[in-house]
């Protein structure tokens, strides 16, 4: 058994590298290759990997909750409260909006109501995980759509307990669920609520400024791995859902000094246990059904996708942001969330959804998942040029005043130092760089970050190039450095544009390509050298 674990994480690990190196050379999202290669190992193409394998399913679920834990340590308990009114009002809406036609067209096709309903139920739900990694990777986390986006994601999470909970009425069990059940639950989730408000409060107060005395990165794994782990045990033994309880655990340690390192430090394990779990959800796929019943599954999946950016559109401008950016955010949501596989697998194991619609769902879930990373980028740039900003709640500042914003083009040591200089002034900096792995640390000080090639418009974009008073372009590549510089005049004829550039020779070109100031390496390197020369004679 253990070898057949590790032959199948092995396997695993290996395809999502090369899926991975794949969509870095594609410039796609991983998220993509990460499915497509999963659905590529199952049942019903290689059948490499069976999804039937329950061990490595709780190790795709290790993935869930590092992620979860990682949203966690982005909010703190004062911004969830804050958050409130998007969480009720925009997550309740946006749920209702697809459950309810959803429900009436299954039973329009024949589908019993208890099934319609456990069905719209999850097709209701987004995924957290992935629209809060691609938000992030983007740098878009903390404007006004990307929060208030995941603002109604978080209601969705946690109204899988209440879902859970009826579920025994759906399947004619209503008489094992008794008002006094429900009190005692709602008395637990309370329990919790206020152990984890504690916790977070003689953590600030005590142990941290202990462990912090240590000064040992091991140290801080060990204690965070050991409290995430009590935490969603602690949940779990509730009869709360466990990912509940690692969302949890990143608010306890959320809004101190150490929320920036702890992240850092898990960073490793996220990534890897991400990759085993997207992977494992493209296991579930059927790529023949497109095969067999093409012009069903393409009504279905674009009625789905429909319906879902109509609701999400419609709850998310219920929060007050514009129907521009809230048109954007819905096509962003427009897709089902890996927290349906929950309930469609305990209806399948009721017997309340038949092999053939639930693979059909299967499908249309996945194949939904693999546009979201396409769609989110499309809506995002219909939200951002809107004027999206980030709110100034979260980092203490207006974003959207003109005048404020500069972007830094390369994560070097250079720009490194460039944008250190703009932050100090005052300045909203935004960072664009290639790797994602150059903008964490960045990210995990608050700064937007957007991780792409800056010669493309839609990364531009993202950065909100075109509000940006000062662009400063910091990458080692003079070719590419003539291609950022025409592409941003294009879309910001006004900002003051400085860049750094390798040789003399280039010079010219930046300057004919209407950069304000060019800084040459040779140059600078020539004055250095003359006048240490003259010093030491």
């Amino acid at each position: 058994m253990l070898g057949e674990l590790i032959n199948d994480l092995l396997i695993i690990l290996a395809a999502g590298l090369v899926a991975g190196l794949v969509c870095r050379a594609l410039r796609i999202s991983v998220l993509i290759g990460y499915l497509i290669v999963g659905a590529l190992l199952g049942d019903h193409v290689l059948r490499l990997v069976p999804h039937e394998q329950h061990d490595l399913e709780h190790i795709a679920e290790a993935g869930v909750f590092f992620l979860l834990f990682s949203i966690g340590l982005e909010f703190s308990l004062e911004e969830l409260f804050k958050l409130g009114r998007n969480l009720l009002i925009g997550g309740s809406a946006q749920m209702l909006l697809v459950a309810v036609p959803v429900t009436f067209a299954l039973k329009s096709a024949g589908i019993e109501t208890s099934s319609a309903v456990l069905i719209a139920s999850a097709v209701s739900f987004s995924s957290t995980v992935l629209v809060f990694k691609a938000l992030s990777e983007w740098g878009q986390s903390s404007t006004r759509h990307g929060r208030r986006a995941i603002g109604v994601l978080l209601f969705q999470d946690a109204a899988l307990i209440p879902l859970l909970l009826l579920l025994p009425l759906l399947t004619g069990e209503g008489e094992s669920v008794t008002a006094g059940q429900i009190a005692i639950l709602a008395l637990k989730s309370l329990a919790f609520v206020s152990t984890v408000i504690g916790l977070r409060t003689v953590l600030a107060r005590w142990i941290i400024s202990r462990f912090a005395n240590y000064r040992s990165p091991e140290l801080v794994i060990l204690f965070t791995l050991t409290l995430l782990g009590a935490v969603t045990l602690g949940a779990y033994k509730l009869g709360l859902p466990a990912v509940v309880g690692a969302f949890a655990a990143g608010l306890v340690l959320s809004g101190n000094r150490w929320a920036k390192q702890i992240d850092a430090l898990i960073l490793p394990f996220r990534e890897s246990f991400a990759a085993v779990f997207f992977v494992s959800l493209g296991l579930l796929f059927n790529p023949l059904l497109l095969w067999q019943e093409p012009l069903r599954m393409l009504g279905l999946f674009v009625g789905l996708i429909v319906v879902k950016a109509v609701a999400a559109t419609i709850a998310i401008r219920l929060t007050g942001l514009k129907w521009r950016e809230s048109a954007g955010m819905g096509i962003g949501l427009a897709h089902v969330g890996e927290f349906a596989f929950v309930l469609l697998l305990l209806g399948m194991n009721k017997e309340m959804i038949e092999q053939t619609h639930y693979q059909r769902i299967v499908a249309l879930t996945i194949g939904s998942l693999i546009t979201t990373p396409m769609l989110l980028k499309a809506g995002l740039r219909w939200a951002t040029s809107s004027g999206g900003t980030s709110d100034k709640s979260s980092h203490g500042y207006d974003a959207g005043e003109l005048g404020q914003q500069a972007v830094v083009i390369g994560a070097g040591p250079i720009g490194r130092q460039v944008t250190s200089r703009l932050e100090t002034a005052g300045k909203d900096v935004c960072l664009i760089d290639f790797s994602p792995i150059n903008l964490h640390p960045f990210a995990q000080m608050g700064f937007r970050t957007v991780a792409g090639d800056a010669t493309k418009d839609e990364v531009l974009a993202l950065a909100n190039i075109s509000t940006a008073s000062i662009i400063v372009v910091c990458i080692p590549d003079d070719e590419s450095a003539v291609r950022i510089v025409k592409q941003v005049r294009e879309m910001n004829p006004t900002a003051f544009v400085v860049v750094r550039c390798r040789y003399l020779s280039m010079m010219e070109r930046l300057e004919r390509a209407r950069a304000d100031r060019v800084i040459s390496e040779e140059i600078q390197a020539s004055e250095a050298l003359i006048r240490i020369l003259d010093a030491a004679v």
